[in-house]
C-alpha cells in the first residue's frame, strides 16, 4: 500500500468523528507517549470491555453509527464497537480500517436466531489496524462479562497477530467465518442495509422497537 493510501485510513469522517470531545473523555486513561502497538492494545481492551455486547438493538441509520453517539451508550453491538475502536485509533494516529463478514455463532445464540430467523450473522464488524508496517485484525465485540456468561475465554490481542473469534472452544465449535465483505475506510452504510435486507427481509417489512429487540434501517 502506498503512503498516500494509508492517509485515507487516518482521516476523520462523519462516522469516525474522533475530534468530538466525547473521545477525549473516553480515552483519557490512554498514555499517548507509549508505542503505537501499546496504545492500540489499550484501546482494544478499553472498547471491548467498556460496552456490554448487545446484538438485540440494531440501528443501521447514519445518525446512529457515529462514534460520538455510540460513546453515549453502555451497550453496543459489534459494528458499533468497531466504529469506536477505528475512530479512537485514528485519533492516536494509527491507521484503521473497518472489516465486515458473515459469521455463524454456535454458542448462546438461540434467542438471537429467533429474531433473525436464520443462523447467519450478517455484517459482523471487526477492525484492522496498521501497526509496525502491517495490517493486524482484532475483534472487540465480546466483553469479559459476556464471555464469562457463555463460558468462552475473552479474546486477547497482542497488537501483532490477528485476533478473530475462536473456531472452537474446547471441543465445541464456536464461530465460523462464512463470507468476507472486505475492509473499508469508512462505514459502508448502504451496503450494510442492502445485505441485511437480503438476509433478513422480515426486519424491513415490519416495525421492531421493543425492550427485548429493536431494529432500525434506512
Amino acid at each position: 500500500m502506498k503512503p498516500e493510501d494509508i492517509e485515507l485510513f487516518l482521516k476523520e469522517t462523519a462516522y469516525l468523528d474522533f475530534n468530538h470531545p466525547s473521545y477525549d473523555f473516553f480515552a483519557n486513561q490512554i498514555a499517548a507517549y507509549k508505542s503505537k502497538k501499546a496504545i492500540a492494545i489499550q484501546l482494544y481492551e478499553l472498547v471491548r470491555d467498556h460496552f456490554l455486547y448487545d446484538p438485540y438493538h440494531l440501528d443501521l441509520r447514519p445518525e446512529a453509527l457515529k462514534g460520538s453517539v455510540i460513546l453515549s451508550k453502555r451497550r453496543a453491538w459489534c459494528v458499533e464497537k468497531a466504529v469506536v475502536l477505528a475512530a479512537l485509533a485514528r485519533k492516536f494516529e494509527i491507521p484503521s480500517a473497518l472489516g465486515y463478514a458473515i459469521v455463524v455463532n454456535h454458542i448462546g445464540v438461540e434467542r438471537l436466531q429467533k429474531y433473525l430467523q436464520r443462523e447467519e450473522i450478517v455484517f459482523h464488524g471487526y477492525v484492522s489496524l496498521f501497526i509496525e508496517d502491517k495490517w493486524v485484525k482484532c475483534t472487540p465485540a465480546f466483553d469479559r462479562r459476556i464471555c464469562k456468561i457463555n463460558h468462552v475465554p475473552p479474546l486477547v490481542w497482542d497488537g501483532q497477530t490477528d485476533s478473530m473469534f475462536q473456531s472452537f472452544v474446547g471441543e465445541n465449535q464456536f464461530m465460523e467465518y462464512m463470507h468476507e465483505y472486505g475492509e473499508f475506510a469508512d462505514v459502508p452504510i448502504q451496503l450494510m442495509n442492502d445485505e441485511m435486507q437480503k438476509y433478513y427481509p422480515h426486519l424491513f417489512e415490519s416495525s421492531y422497537n421493543s425492550k427485548e429487540f429493536s431494529f432500525f434501517h434506512l
